[in-house]
């Protein structure tokens, strides 16, 4: 018995990925990062041993402003990659829907900071070649020439799979519809509860990103920062985590006064990109932010319209409380997935017995 426990358990934490399309989807994902990872590292690889004597501290702020900017991709790169694997294995396993395509926006979002980044790195090479901090070989010199067509061709790479991944999404859903239906019921109301809940917990995975990604890119590229500045938006990471976590936290729990407390505090951090996003703009500062201005902009905007989309979710998630959505998201641990379909989260005792037929809209 034990092992037979022990196999079931096995089963069951990759069971999601045994049928096609969430198969399909999750090779796609997979693939598309590891092509465009490396050719992103081909381009910091070829950029690294064109530098010469230089390695990034030249005393001249702006131009090691310019140099950083594309280890910086890379990280951003590498770690965008890697959270959307691990935001496709716990949306397949979740059957989340609402994430999946989730997922699908954020590899457009993907595609716009690709698109972006050629024309960022395109400008840093030639500010760096014209300071004189690349090999004088003609391969060197030509460090444009090599690089352009693989950062060209990663936009592209990802256009065709966020089609792809639509397309897959699509099926993913109607595969899905009739979990859905199992743990939630036939009830159209409750339903639309638990998609607010799905929707609003997708959103404060997204939001971790992308503010990541403009922190990551404020605290290693942009210059002019006091060390008062520094410390602060280092200070922030931790914090914002927290904050996220307990917002998933207090919505679970359907904890009103800790939901008031989160709702605060987002609109602390919509304050806070809205004065971010003039400041790169801003003269007398707008030079700090040169080396990456647009990509800035780009997280800036896309992190203020999730931000605004979390608010209104937490309100509607806040008025849903108390209506019996609480008592549907609560599985027993440890249950054995083959008992799912005769006790699905215990919801005999929570609602009369549906019908024989059901349609699922």
């Amino acid at each position: 018995m034990p092992a037979s426990g022990a196999a079931s358990s096995r089963r069951s934490k990759t069971e999601f990925i045994s049928t096609k399309w969430p198969r399909f989807f999750f090779l796609i994902v997979g693939l598309q990062a590891l092509i465009c990872v490396a050719f992103e590292a081909f381009v910091f690889g070829r950029f690294q041993s064109s530098l010469g004597t230089y390695k990034g501290s030249s005393g001249d702020t702006a131009l090691d402003s310019q140099y950083r900017t594309i280890p910086t991709f890379l990280t951003l790169f590498i770690f965008g990659f890697l959270y959307q694997l691990l935001l496709t294995w716990d949306a397949l396993r979740m059957k989340n829907t609402i994430q999946i395509i989730g997922i699908c926006v954020a590899n457009l979002a993907l595609l716009i900071y690709t698109a972006l980044q050629i024309d960022q790195i395109g400008t840093s090479i030639s500010k760096l070649q014209a300071a004189g901090a690349l090999k004088p070989d003609t391969s060197d010199l030509d460090l444009w020439g090599t690089c352009r067509p693989f950062l060209v061709a990663i936009p592209i790479i990802i256009a065709v799979a966020t089609i792809i991944m639509a397309y897959v999404a699509w099926e993913l859903y109607r595969e899905f519809a009739w979990d859905i239906l199992k743990q939630i019921g036939a009830d159209y109301r409750m339903k639309k509860r638990f998609l607010h809940y799905q929707i609003y917990i997708a959103l404060l995975k997204f939001d971790f990103f992308f503010f990541l990604g403009f922190t990551v890119q404020f605290l290693v590229i942009v210059t002019g920062k006091t060390d008062t500045e520094f410390g602060l938006t280092l200070a922030a990471i931790p914090v914002t985590i927290a904050i996220l976590l307990f917002a998933a936290f207090f919505t679970r729990r359907e904890t009103r006064v800790g939901m008031c407390i989160i709702i605060l505090l987002y609109f602390g951090g919509l304050a806070y990109f809205f004065f971010k996003l003039v400041r790169i703009y801003q003269p007398g500062h707008s030079q700090n932010y040169a080396a990456v201005q647009r990509s800035l902009t780009a997280f800036a905007v896309l992190t203020i319209i999730l931000i605004i989309l979390t608010i209104i979710n937490a309100f509607i998630c806040m008025i849903n409380f108390g209506a019996g959505l609480k008592a549907h998201l609560g599985r027993p641990k440890g249950q054995d997935p083959e008992k799912e379909d005769a006790n699905s989260y215990q919801m005999q005792d929570q609602k009369p017995q549906l019908p024989s037929r059901m349609t699922i809209d």
